[in-house]
C-alpha cells in the first residue's frame, strides 16, 4: 500500500513542497509544488497542520537509568562522584524492572520523534545476564529501531575502577556474550530494524586486555564500537595517572581509532586531537542536557563536523540527563551551539545532527534523511500549541519555541504513534508499575502504588 503524506506545513527535504510517498518500509517519491505523485497511493495522510523531519536518531542512551532520576542519593553532584553513589543503587537491577525501565524509556523516545535508538547497557548484576536481549524483545513489540550495544566493566573498585564488584563481569564472560548477542540480534542488511554493537563502558572501568579484544571481535564480525570519552577533565587526569597518556591515545592504542567508533560526550579535546578524530572518521553523540547538568563542558560541535566527524545527539542516560525526549535536545543543542560560535548556528545544523548526523554515527545510509529510497522513518509534528502561536518560519519554530512531543511516528512505514499516542500501550499503567520499581530500587517510600510490575506493562488503549 502506497501512502501520501500530503502537503506538509514544512518539510525537511528539497523539492518536497507537496509531500512523499511511502510504499512498504520506503519512501519511493518525493513530490514536488505544483505536482501530484507519479505512484498510485492507496492512503493520504493530511500533512497540512504539521511540520515533518526524517525520524529522529538517538545516538547514546541508558534505559535502565529511567529507574533514578532525581535520585536523592546522586543529586548535585559532578560525574565520578555521581557514578559512586548511584552504582549500589543499580546493583538491584531486576529483570523486572529492566524490562520496564527499557519500554519506558523506548516510549518516551518514540513521542518525542525519535525513530532509531541507541542504548549502551553495561551493568550486568546476577540474574541480568540477558539484558540486552530483553530490550531487543521490547524494541520489536513497540516497533523502535534500535542499535543495542553490549555494554561491560570488568574492573570494580577493588580492581582500581569505580563499581562495586555486584555489577561487574569477568574478561571471557564478556567476550562470550558479546559474541552470543551479535549472532542472535545483529542484522546487518540495509533497513536492519535490529543491530548490535560492542561498548565497553569506559576507558576507567575496563582492562586494557578487553578494550583490545572487543575492538578485535568487533572487526572480526563487522560490528561497530562504542564508549565513553572525552566527557570531564576527571578523566583525563584519569589516564594520565594511570595509562600515562590522554584518553583519545589510549584509545588509539586500543586499536579504537577508526571510522567503526562513535564515542559519548566528546568534549575535553584538543585542537590538533580533533583534527585526528576528523581524519579518523570518529563518530560523536553529542549529549547537551547530560553536559549541561553535570557540568561536564561544551562540546565543540562545529569543529568536530568540520574536522570530519559525524555529529549526531543523544538524550544520554535519564539519571544524568532525567529524560528520554530527543526533540528537547535538538534545541539544548541548537543553543549551546549558540553560545559558543553565535549566530551562524542555524536551527538547521541541529536538526541535521539529530537526522543524517546520527545515521552517520552508527554507519548507516539508509535513515536520516527523506529521499527515494531511504527507509520510511518519519516524525510529524504540530505546532498547535500556546508556545508556537505567532510563529513566521514553521520549521524555526519547531526548534526555537520548544517542540517536545511528536503528532505521528512511523518507522520502516508502519506507524507506531497516532494522534501523539501509540498504540496498544497503556501509558498510565506502565508509568505507576515503572514508579513502583523506581521506589523500591532507590529504597523510597512507595506512595500506594497498587500496581504489579509484572502485569502491567502494556495493555489496550
Amino acid at each position: 500500500m502506497a501512502i501520501w503524506i500530503k502537503d506538509p506545513l514544512a518539510i525537511l527535504a528539497t523539492g518536497a513542497e507537496r509531500g512523499l510517498v511511502v510504499e512498504a518500509t520506503r519512501i519511493v517519491e518525493l513530490v514536488p509544488a505544483g505536482a501530484e505523485p507519479t505512484t498510485p497511493c492507496d492512503r493520504i495522510v493530511d500533512a497540512s497542520g504539521h511540520v515533518v523531519l526524517p525520524g529522529l536518531i538517538n545516538t547514546h542512551h541508558h534505559f535502565y537509568q529511567t529507574l533514578t532520576r532525581a535520585c536523592p542519593a546522586a543529586l548535585d553532584r559532578e560525574l565520578f562522584d555521581w557514578l559512586k553513589a548511584l552504582y549500589p543503587v543499580w546493583e538491584g537491577l531486576t529483570p523486572v524492572a529492566h524490562r520496564l525501565a527499557s519500554r519506558l524509556a523506548m516510549a518516551e523516545l518514540l513521542l518525542s520523534g525519535c525513530t532509531t535508538a541507541v542504548d549502551h547497557h553495561y551493568v550486568f548484576p546476577e540474574g541480568l545476564e540477558e539484558a540486552i536481549d530483553m530490550q531487543m524483545e521490547v524494541a520489536g513489540e513497540l516497533g523502535l529501531r534500535v542499535h543495542l550495544t553490549r555494554g561491560s566493566m570488568n574492573l570494580s573498585v577493588a580492581d582500581g575502577g569505580l563499581p562495586p564488584r555486584g555489577v561487574v563481569q569477568k574478561h571471557d564472560a564478556i567476550l562470550a556474550d558479546s559474541e552470543r548477542l551479535i549472532a542472535r540480534w545483529h542484522d546487518g542488511a540495509d533497513g536492519a530494524m535490529r543491530r548490535v554493537a560492542l561498548a565497553p563502558c569506559s576507558p576507567f572501568s575496563v582492562s586494557r586486555e578487553l578494550m583490545r579484544d572487543i575492538a578485535e571481535l568487533a572487526r572480526l564480525r563487522d560490528v561497530r564500537l562504542h564508549t565513553h570519552l572525552g566527557e570531564t577533565e576527571d578523566e583525563n587526569a584519569f589516564c594520565l595517572s594511570s595509562f600515562g597518556m590522554r584518553p583519545l591515545d589510549y584509545l588509539q592504542e586500543c586499536g579504537w581509532l577508526d571510522g567503526r567508533t562513535w564515542i559519548a560526550h566528546g568534549i575535553h579535546f584538543t585542537a590538533a586531537e580533533i583534527a585526528r578524530l576528523g581524519a579518523a572518521g570518529l563518530g560523536i553523540a553529542h549529549c547537551p542536557g547530560s553536559n549541561l547538568l553535570l557540568s561536564s563542558g561544551l562540546c565543540k560541535t562545529m569543529e568536530l563536523e568540520a574536522a570530519g566527524c559525524p555529529v549526531g545527539l543523544a538524550v544520554d542516560g535519564s539519571a544524568s540527563q532525567d529524560a528520554s525526549n530527543l526533540m528537547q535536545e535538538v534545541r539544548l543543542a541548537f543553543q549551546l551551539g549558540r553560545l559558543r560560535k553565535g549566530p551562524s548556528v542555524s536551527h538547521l545544523d541541529a536538526l541535521r545532527w539529530a537526522t543524517k548526523g546520527g545515521a552517520g554515527c552508527l554507519g548507516r545510509d539508509d535513515i536520516g534523511e527523506l529521499k527515494p529510497g531511504k527507509q520510511a522513518d518519519i516524525a510529524m509534528f504540530r505546532l498547535d500549541e500556546l508556545r508556537f502561536s505567532g510563529h513566521g518560519d514553521p520549521m524555526a519554530a519547531l526548534v526555537l519555541c520548544g517542540a517536545h512531543r511528536a503528532d505521528r511516528v512511523m518507522v520502516a512505514g508502519r506507524d507506531v504513534v497516532v494522534d501523539g499516542r501509540i498504540p496498544g500501550l497503556d501509558t498510565q499503567a506502565l508509568m505507576a508499575a515503572h514508579q513502583a520499581e523506581a521506589n523500591r530500587l532507590q529504597g523510597l517510600p512507595l506512595r500506594n502504588q497498587k500496581t504489579n510490575p509484572q502485569n502491567m506493562e502494556t495493555s489496550d488503549a
